[in-house]
């Protein structure tokens, strides 16, 4: 056999390479050519489902090609989350997610999937603050005065959750981590039958999203105490922060993005995130967004590298507290 020269052989990689990096960028700048598959992972009607639909329709509206819903529950959300990730890499399924991605290897035991390896962030597209929420009958008028009272109780107060697993219920793990207060946890099949109870006075408070919450506030028939972030939300302007009312760092928003399989082209990336943000800061959305009670993220924080940075930090936080509760779900 005629031996190649190793200079000739390095020029032919450089050549092939450059082929290769040439028909990716020409695949990139005809995308879409086909319509999209946007996987919903949970059940249709909540905000993050009817934002991420508006988003899916923004898109549809810049392209020319339909982004189509494709709304995939089960397995607490890991069903259209293994959907997406086993998908081929070419730009043509997305999938809108949660916190899930951060937290589900820490909770379920067997997954055919590494959301924090099998899939590609395009970007934040919103956050979702919550609220500490309590009965109107119960006595304390603060935050703070609202802790004491807690301790003083003969028995764990009673927090009702969406079930094992669901941000409420991280959320009052989470509580349990700061304040040294431990809670019953009453689960429910979502916080909306949660929220009866707590506006009949059958449970003792829950974390819930102020989205879902806001309306029983302004009508009297729950208390909330605190946003469990470092910022004032607008529609709620009025609620100070968990630093402001007595219990700095307890910090518990809830957020949701876009992501691809692994190994998409990252021209095709670069295309969706752009179009993502021009979405998110188009006037109609942005009042969508408003009017679910959802915030957009800062403008810094819309980039791929922060999306895939902000989960890997989730992932940092939540998993040993998550790991030292043995909260597992089948």
């Amino acid at each position: 056999m005629r031996h190649i020269p190793r200079s000739v052989t390095l020029r032919i990689a450089f050549a092939v390479s450059a082929l290769m990096c040439a028909a990716d960028s020409v695949i990139a700048q005809a995308y879409p050519v086909k319509p999209v598959r946007v996987i919903f992972p949970f059940p249709a009607g909540g905000p993050t489902d009817l934002l991420g639909r508006a988003v899916a329709q923004k898109l549809s509206d810049q392209t020319g090609q339909q982004f189509i819903a494709d709304t995939r529950p089960g397995a607490g959300g890991n069903l259209g989350l293994e959907l997406a990730a086993k998908a081929p890499p070419d730009g043509y399924t997305i999938v809108l997610s949660s916190p899930l991605v951060a937290i589900s290897p820490s909770l379920y035991a067997k997954l055919n999937y590494d959301p924090a390896k099998d899939l590609a962030p395009i970007s934040q597209i919103a956050i979702i603050q919550n609220g500490l929420l309590v009965h109107p009958s119960v006595p304390a008028k603060s935050l703070k005065e609202f802790l004491a009272w807690l301790k003083a109780l003969p028995k764990p107060p009673t927090a009702g959750t969406a079930g094992a697993g669901s941000g409420s219920h991280i959320a009052g793990l989470y509580f349990e981590n700061i304040t040294g207060i431990k809670l019953q946890y009453v689960p429910y099949r979502g916080t909306a039958p949660a929220m009866n109870d707590l506006v009949a006075g059958q449970i003792d408070l829950i974390v819930d999203q102020t989205s879902n919450s806001i309306s029983q506030v302004r009508a009297g028939t729950i208390r909330a105490y605190a946003i469990t972030a470092d910022k004032r939300i607008e529609s709620a302007s009025d609620i100070p922060t968990v630093d402001e009312a007595g219990l700095p760092g307890f910090h518990m928003t809830l957020w949701s993005g876009l992501w691809v399989p692994k190994d998409t082209p990252k021209e095709i990336v670069a295309r969706l995130n752009a179009a993502a943000v021009d979405a998110l800061n188009d006037p109609a959305v942005r009042k969508q967004l408003e009017n679910l009670g959802l915030q957009m993220p800062p403008k810094d924080q819309l980039t791929p590298a922060a999306l895939g940075d902000w989960q890997k930090a989730e992932i940092t936080k939540w998993w040993p507290m998550i790991k030292a509760a043995n909260v597992k779900v089948d």
